[in-house]
Order: C-alpha cells, then structure tokens, then sequence
C-alpha cells in the first residue's frame, strides 16, 4: 500500500509519504523512496507501476526547472507523463497466466511546492487528468489515499490551513504513523518534505525522529484536555 499526501499550510505547503512498496504478484513488501525533488521549491511522489514511476522520475531528474516554471505546471507534468502512461498502456500485456488480480496497480503522480511564487498541488491520475488541490489544501494518492483522507479529515479542526508550516509537518507524521498503525501495508521510515517559497527541504531521518517527537507532545496534550473535559 501506498500513501503520498499534500498538504497546505499559510506559509508553505509539506508532501509526505510511506515507503512501503507492495507487490502483489509476488506478494512481496520492501521498502523504497516515493518522495523526489522537482527542482528546488517543489517535490513529487507517486503511486502505481514502478516501471511506470522510475521512467517518469528519469524524466523528471532531467528537466524539473521545464516543469516548475511553465506557464501552468499542471499542464507541463500531463505533457511529460502521458507519453510515458501511454507507452507502458500499449505495452501491457493483460492476460498473463496465473496472474493475482490487482498486480497492475493504477499509477497516479502528486506534485507539490512553489511556482512563479504561488503555490501548487497538483495531481495526474491514471487517465492523465489534471487536479487542482490549492483551494482544498490537502491530497493524497495511492491505496492508502482514502484512509489518509479520512485521518486527516478527523485533524481539521486544528486548522492547518492557517497555521505555520511546521505544524504541517507535524500533522503530516501524525497521519502517516496512524495509517501505519492501522494497515501493515503502509511502513517507514516517514519521508517528509517542507516547502516554503525560499525552497524544498527533504528531512533527514533524525529530523524526522524530532517531529515524531512534537507528534507525541501533541498527543499527550490532547489527552490531557480530555481527562479535564468533564472537571
């Protein structure tokens, strides 16, 4: 299973996956990176084919300043990911002996970060459509997408939207590590990435240690507000 998810914060927006990869054909778990840069004040992840994913991060590594700065970055990744969704679509070979249903994963990309100083979050499914999640303020992709929506569903009165960005990290570990608690298809380590419009910054696995910490303060203060609830 797979989670990637975006979210917006008042002055910068995170991007934030598992690395927990399965294969259901063979029926093998192992762990792999999902989060990539995309030039310096924006990232990408995505879920589905890996063949599909390593050819599009290939692209990507090679020309990310193309996309960043078009005119309209949702339309710059739909150009560069539907010649490649279209390639392995007509290469695919469906009916293949013994195959275990749902071995062919649907791939979608999720891109998140700083254009023309204006933010984005962008998604591409698997039809090659383009979504727009700015206005909304949080997406996520993968198998584990609506598990991650409803987790962050339950977070929405703390307001992320208008709070700092590192709030946003917080909240972003604090739903990953509750779908991993809930689903053992979805597992660390937590790879994280804080953007602002000064640039991207990927957190280091002890960082990513630290923020683990803030989720547990945060957690301990809540029960503490639910023990006085009735005092």
């Amino acid at each position: 299973m797979t989670v990637v998810l975006a979210l917006r914060c008042v002055d910068g927006v995170v991007l934030a996956s598992d690395s927990q990869i399965t294969d259901p054909g063979r029926g093998v778990s192992y762990p792999a990176q999902k989060l990539h840069p995309l030039g310096s004040h924006a990232a990408w992840g995505g879920s589905g084919s890996r063949a599909v994913l390593y050819d599009i991060e290939r692209l990507f590594d090679t020309e990310p300043d193309a996309v960043v700065e078009a005119s309209d970055v949702g339309r710059a990744l739909q150009a560069r990911v539907l010649p490649i969704f279209k390639h392995h679509y007509e290469n695919f070979i469906a009916d293949v002996p013994e195959s275990k249903p749902g071995a062919t994963p649907a791939t979608y990309i999720l891109a998140a970060g700083y254009a023309h100083g204006e933010m984005f979050i962008v998604d591409i499914d698997p039809h090659g459509l383009i979504g727009h999640h700015e206005e909304i303020g949080f997406q996520s992709v993968g198998s584990g997408a609506p598990m991650a929506q409803q987790a962050y569903a339950l977070l929405a009165n703390f307001t992320m939207a208008q709070r700092p960005v590192d709030y946003g990290v917080v909240a972003a570990l604090r739903v990953l590590d509750a779908l991993a608690e809930s689903s053992p298809s979805v597992g660390g380590p937590m790879d994280i990435c804080r953007i602002t419009p000064d640039g991207a910054h990927h957190l280091r696995p002890d960082e990513v240690d630290d923020v683990r910490g803030h989720v547990a303060r945060w957690q301990e203060l809540e029960r503490k507000a639910l023990d006085e609830l009735f005092s």
